[in-house]
Formats: structure tokens, C-alpha cells, sequence
């Protein structure tokens, strides 16, 4: 089989609009009025893609090595989210969630849990700098804690997905903090102190949104009698004993010692498995079904059944397969060159600085919305780019913040996207419901731009101490 390269011929810009066009007008359609499912839409996509390609003369060897190409990258991915559902399932089965909820419950003022939620959110992914690990395990147990206070379930999605994207973003243990600074050719310290100019004011008023919005939910309106139910149920069907928090715990430690994603959901749900079974009382075919199609709650009260029936390694499927299909349309889009022939008509609009910006957040979300990747939006909007920002003398860690504050962030509000399938379907909710409530992750591409017509924070060489600089480049014809 004919491996892709990069080198393909550049494709025709009329049919490369085509697809693009054909993708997110369908996509469009099928939310707003016509309920087709979106698998269904991206496999209509795909195949417009692939029939554009065999028309501009790739053979089927070409196109089959771009469904393989595409098939490498999403398979880690893929992975993770079904390990994720078995985490979920083991972790309300040992009692890990139930105890998360009976102390949230108990502790937490309503008023301020959204703050809350997006500040544990924030502490987490810093320490573990993942966004997707944050979401799965504390995420979690912050959605159930929310439905127990009765707060809307898109405002706590907003508030854990803008806390943990805080941190995804500038933990320098995340892999897009290092990815993109690698791209733009940037120190990575220094690019995230340049972040600090777009995520800290982000990030401060989404807590104050969140503060607006939970002045809704006081004491005083919500029905105490509910909770205690809750809490009595939750004491009553589960042995809330404190070791159930190893879970939790494990995780914690394996990623502040750098360990990887996939061995670490592993082993923590290995250990609420046995916890399951040692301190729960579930048999091992009780539980291993559970880490297969869910834990199953038969309280006889509805809201607390709603809350803990969820998980399970089948439950993630129809979000493993969207995931799959969106990056198999994102590699035939990459590796036949209708990408490139797309993103290269946007070089056109980057005179100025402000136009150079947008045009580098626009084709990162581009690339998210054609690809399902953020890390394909990175790569691809960083190698686009970098040589405008060489010619206009500006610092590395500016172009490196600017494909976070899109490629990184933007990434969870796209509904097809690797990320948007995963945090919907991780809490439950999809992704236009929460993505109002997702401030930092629609703020900060907006601050972006604003600094980039303004000049504030985009500094060029000399300007401020850096230990990376781009060399000069003589623009003389």
C-alpha cells in the first residue's frame, strides 16, 4: 500500500471549499432542523471527500493509506475513552462517586458550587495536565453533586470544562503546552507566561459568570429534604468508607509522576474493582458487568437512580465511534492535500497583525472542525504560520499562545471533535447545552483577536527578555 506524504499534489482550492462546505453545512442542518445522526453525516462526508479525491486522480492504493494513516491516530484516543467508561462504572461501583457526592453535598454552599467546580477543575488538570483525566474522574462526581443541588446540568459542564482547560492549557505537563511551543519554535516557560495575558483574564471572568449564576441556586432555594434523601440513600446503599478514595487518588499520584494516561485509568480502575468487591460486596461477574455496561442503581428514588446509573465500556462507544469517524475524515482531508489547498487561500488576509491573528485562531478552528483534532490544528495552523510571524520580527511564545487559545481551547465547543464527543459524553451532556456555560473556552480566542488589532501582548524581539527568538529573514525581493 502507498503511504501518504505531505508532498501529495496541492488540490484544487473550488473543491476543497466544496468539502469543507459540504461537512459543516450538513453538520448545521442536521442539528438545527433535520435530526440526522451525526455519524451518519460524517460518513456522508467522508465519502463526498473520497469521491473529490479519486475525480483529482489519487488512486485507491492513495485513498486506502489515508484511512489507514487515520486509523493510527485515532486508535490511542479511541482507547482512552472506553477505558474511561470502565472507570466510571468501577468508581460508582466501589463507592468512590457515592462518597464524592455525599461530602459535596454535605459541604458545599449552591451558591458558589459552580466557582467551585471550575476551581477544583482548574487545580486538578494544573497537576495532572490533562483535561480529559479531570473531566472522567473529578468531572464526574462534580455532575452528580450538581444534580443532587439541582443546579443545571450545562452550567456544571461549562464550569468543569472551562477548569479544566484552564489547565490543560497551562500545566506544563499537558501535551499541548509542549506540542504547540515545539510547532511555533518557542521556549516553553515562555510561552506560558505569554498565555498568562489571555487565560488569566479569561479564566477570572468565567468565575465571575459562574458567581452571577449561582446566585440562583442559595440555600434558601434549594429543598434541603431532597438532599438529606440523598444523602441518607447514599449512606445506606454504600459502605462510604474512606478508602473507597483510592481510586481518585491513584490517579492523582500517577500523573503528578508523569505516568501515562492509558496504564493509570487502568490500574485505578483495577483497584475500584477490588474495592468493589472487598468493601462493596459485589461479586466479580457483578462487577466486571458493570465495567461493561454500567453500574445500574435500583434505589426506587429517581433522582439518586439518574445520578448513578451511568458508566460502563459500551456506554462510550457511540462517542468512541463519532471520535474514530471524525479523525478518518480529518486524515483524507489532511493527506489528499484539500486541506492545505483550503487553509492556503487564508495567507492572504495576514497583512496586518490583527489580521495575521485571526486568521491563525479561524483556520485552527478549521482545522478542528475538518480534522476532530486539536493536536492536527496545532501542527498543521502552527507550520502554516510561523514564517508570517517570522517576517514581522514577533517572539515564538506569541504564535505558540495563539494556537492554544484555538486549537487547544476551542477543541471541547466543536460537537464532531474528538474532545466535543468525549466531554459530552463523559458528563452527559451535549455539547450546545453547555457551550454557553463554557466561558474560558470562547473567551480567550475572543481576547486573542481583541490584543491582536489593539498590538497589546504581541511582543516582538527585544521587547521583553526571551530565550527564544525567530532569526531574521530578509524580506527584500
Amino acid at each position: 500500500m502507498k503511504e501518504p506524504t505531505k508532498e501529495n499534489e496541492k488540490m484544487p482550492f473550488g473543491w476543497a471549499l466544496f468539502c469543507i462546505l459540504f461537512l459543516l453545512i450538513s453538520m448545521i442542518l442536521s442539528v438545527a432542523w433535520l435530526d440526522i445522526p451525526v455519524h451518519i453525516n460524517l460518513l456522508a462526508s467522508m465519502a463526498v471527500t473520497l469521491a473529490v479525491a479519486a475525480v483529482n486522480g489519487k488512486s485507491w492504493d492513495e485513498i486506502a493509506g489515508y484511512i489507514e494513516y487515520g486509523g493510527k491516530i485515532c486508535m490511542a484516543p479511541t482507547l482512552t475513552m472506553m477505558i474511561i467508561g470502565i472507570l466510571i462504572g468501577s468508581w460508582i461501583a466501589s463507592g468512590t462517586v457515592p462518597m464524592i457526592i455525599y461530602w459535596g453535598l454535605k459541604l458545599i454552599n449552591p451558591a458558589v458550587f459552580l466557582v467551585a467546580s471550575c476551581v477544583v477543575c482548574c487545580i486538578t488538570s494544573v497537576a495532572t495536565g490533562s483535561s480529559w483525566s479531570t473531566a472522567g474522574t473529578v468531572g464526574i462526581a462534580l455532575i452528580a453533586v450538581g444534580g443532587g443541588l439541582g443546579i443545571n446540568p450545562a452550567m456544571t459542564a461549562g464550569a468543569i470544562i472551562s477548569g479544566s482547560y484552564f489547565g490543560d492549557k497551562m500545566s506544563p505537563m499537558s501535551d499541548t503546552t509542549n506540542l504547540a511551543p515545539a510547532v511555533a519554535e518557542a521556549d516553553i516557560f515562555d510561552h506560558i507566561r505569554a498565555m498568562i495575558y489571555t487565560s488569566g483574564p479569561s479564566l477570572i471572568v468565567a468565575l465571575a459568570v459562574y458567581g452571577v449564576l449561582g446566585m440562583q441556586y442559595t440555600a434558601h432555594n434549594v429543598n434541603s429534604e431532597e438532599i438529606q434523601l440523598t444523602m441518607d440513600t447514599l449512606k445506606s446503599v454504600f459502605n462510604l468508607n474512606p478508602v473507597v478514595l483510592l481510586p481518585p487518588v491513584i490517579v492523582s499520584v500517577m500523573a503528578v509522576l508523569k505516568k501515562p494516561a492509558i496504564p493509570t485509568l487502568l490500574i485505578s480502575s483495577a483497584v475500584a474493582a477490588i474495592l468493589a468487591m472487598t468493601v462493596q460486596g459485589a461479586t466479580l461477574t457483578e462487577i466486571t458487568t458493570i465495567m461493561d455496561t454500567g453500574y445500574v442503581s435500583e434505589t426506587g428514588i429517581y433522582d439518586i437512580d439518574v445520578l448513578l446509573s451511568r458508566g460502563g465500556l459500551q456506554s462510550m462507544m457511540w462517542t468512541a465511534s463519532l471520535g474514530m469517524l471524525g479523525m478518518l475524515y480529518g486524515a483524507i482531508m489532511e493527506k489528499s492535500g484539500l486541506l492545505e489547498a483550503f487553509l492556503d487561500k487564508l495567507k492572504m488576509f495576514t497583512g496586518s497583525l490583527g489580521g495575521l491573528v485571526t486568521m491563525v485562531i479561524l483556520s485552527c478552528i478549521i482545522l478542528l472542525a475538518a480534522t476532530a483534532s486539536q493536536t492536527l490544528a496545532i501542527v498543521v495552523g502552527g507550520r502554516m504560520y510561523i514564517g508570517e510571524f517570522r517576517k514581522k520580527d514577533l517572539l515564538p511564545q506569541t504564535l505558540s499562545r495563539t494556537l492554544e487559545d484555538s486549537g487547544t481551547i476551542v477543541s471541547p465547543l466543536i460537537p464532531w471533535s474528538l474532545c466535543g464527543v468525549y466531554m459530552a459524553g463523559t458528563l452527559g451532556v451535549p455539547v450546545l447545552s453547555y457551550l454557553p456555560y463554557a466561558v474560558f473556552c470562547w473567551l480567550c480566542p475572543i481576547l486573542a483577536i481583541i490584543y491582536g488589532f489593539t498590538g497589546k501582548f504581541f511582543w516582538k524581539t527585544g521587547e521583553i527578555p526571551s530565550k527564544r527568538t525567530y532569526r531574521p529573514v530578509d524580506t527584500r525581493s
